[in-house]
C-alpha cells in the first residue's frame, strides 16, 4: 500500500507540481487548499484552525508533510501584514506541533529572501546569517524558527528554500516570472514604456524541479531512521540559470518574435520609497544537497519556455 503525503497548498503553482510528482513515485498524495479547494480530489483546510490540523492528519495519516501553503508575494504581504503572520508563521507552528506530536516527517517551504542580498553576500550556504529585507522574508524566516523549534533534535522537521519559481501556471500570476509574459504584451501597444527592473538578479527555478527533490528529500530522511538526527536541518535548492526581470521579457519576447522598444530597463536598484523592499541578489547554494548525494539538475530556463511558449501566442 502505497505511503501517503499530505501537500499543503495543493492547488497553487508548486503544490500542484508535488502533487504529481508524489503520485509518479509511488506515494498516495492527499492535498489541501482553502479558496480554490475542490473536494475530495483536493480537501478544504484551514490552516489556522487547530481542529481541522488534527483532523486531516488523523484522517490521512500521512508519512510525510510538505509545507507550502503561504501568502509569498511581497507586495500583497505588506497589505495585509496580519493575515500574513496568521498563515506564514502561525499556521505554520499550528502544523509542526501536530505532525511533530505524531512524528510525521515534514518538508518547510522557505525562500531565497530570509536573506538581505547586498552585493557581494551571494551565493548563501544553509549556515549563513539570515537578514531579509521585506515583511515576506521576516514571516517565512519565522516559519522556519517555528518548525525547527516544534521538532527539536529529532530531525523530523526539515526546511528547503527555494527562489522565485515558475512552471506550468493556471493563470500568469501565480508566478512572478509567468507574469512577465504579460508585461511583454502590454509592451506592444502603441506608446507603451514600462519600465521593468533590470538591476536585481533572479535565480528562477521550475516547480517540477523543486517538486523532485522534494520526493528525494523525502525518501532520503525516512530511509535514515534514526540516523537521521545527524542529517542537515536546512536544505537550500535553486537553479543556477540567472536573470534580471528585463532579461527575461528580453528572452520571452526573442522566442516570441516580438519588438521590445515599448519596455525600459530599470537600473536605479529597489525604490527606498517602495513598501516591499527587493534584495539584490539572494542565489542559495544548493552545497548541503549535493552533499547528501541529491540530484540538484535543473531544467534550462531557455529550453522550457521555448517548448511552453506556444500558449502565450496570440
Amino acid at each position: 500500500m502505497a505511503s501517503p503525503a499530505l501537500i499543503t497548498g495543493a492547488t497553487g503553482l508548486l503544490g500542484r507540481q508535488l502533487v504529481k510528482a508524489f503520485d509518479k513515485t509511488g506515494w498516495k498524495a492527499v492535498g489541501t487548499g482553502f479558496s480554490r479547494a475542490n473536494p475530495p480530489s483536493i480537501l478544504k483546510v484551514d490552516l489556522e484552525d487547530e481542529v481541522a490540523i488534527d483532523s486531516v492528519l488523523d484522517e490521512a495519516k500521512p508519512q510525510l508533510v510538505i509545507h507550502c501553503a503561504a501568502n509569498r508575494f511581497p507586495d500583497k504581504c505588506d497589505a495585509d501584514p496580519d493575515g500574513t503572520r496568521a498563515l506564514n508563521i502561525g499556521a505554520t507552528r499550528r502544523l509542526a506541533q501536530a505532525a511533530s506530536r505524531r512524528s510525521i516527517f515534514l518538508i518547510y517551504i522557505s525562500t531565497d529572501y530570509v536573506f538581505s542580498g547586498k552585493p557581494g553576500e551571494a551565493p548563501y550556504e544553509v549556515n549563513a546569517t539570515p537578514h531579509p529585507s521585506n515583511l515576506y522574508g521576516q514571516t517565512k524566516l519565522a516559519g522556519e524558527k517555528a518548525v525547527l523549534e516544534e521538532y527539536g533534535s529529532t530531525g523530523l522537521g526539515v526546511v528547503l528554500r527555494v527562489p522565485v519559481l515558475y512552471g506550468s501556471a493556471e493563470t500568469p500570476k501565480e508566478s512572478a516570472v509567468n507574469v512577465l509574459m504579460d508585461a511583454v504584451w502590454q509592451a506592444q501597444e502603441q506608446g507603451a514604456k514600462i519600465h521593468m527592473d533590470d538591476w536585481a538578479l533572479r535565480y528562477p527555478t521550475n516547480t517540477e524541479d523543486v517538486a523532485r527533490v522534494c520526493v528525494d528529500i523525502g525518501s532520503k530522511y525516512l530511509a535514515a531512521d534514526a540516523a537521521r538526527v545527524a542529517l542537515p536541518r536546512v536544505l537550500q535548492f535553486s537553479s543556477e540559470d540567472r536573470f534580471t526581470k528585463f532579461e527575461m521579457c528580453q528572452l520571452f519576447a526573442e522566442i516570441m518574435g516580438l519588438p521590445l522598444e515599448g519596455m525600459i530597463g530599470d537600473k536605479q536598484g529597489s525604490d527606498p520609497n517602495a513598501s516591499a523592499q527587493r534584495p539584490y541578489d539572494t542565489h542559495l547554494s544548493t552545497r548541503s544537497l549535493r552533499e547528501l548525494g541529491i540530484n540538484v539538475w535543473t531544467q534550462d530556463f531557455r529550453d522550457w519556455w521555448k517548448r511552453e511558449m506556444k500558449a502565450y501566442r496570440r
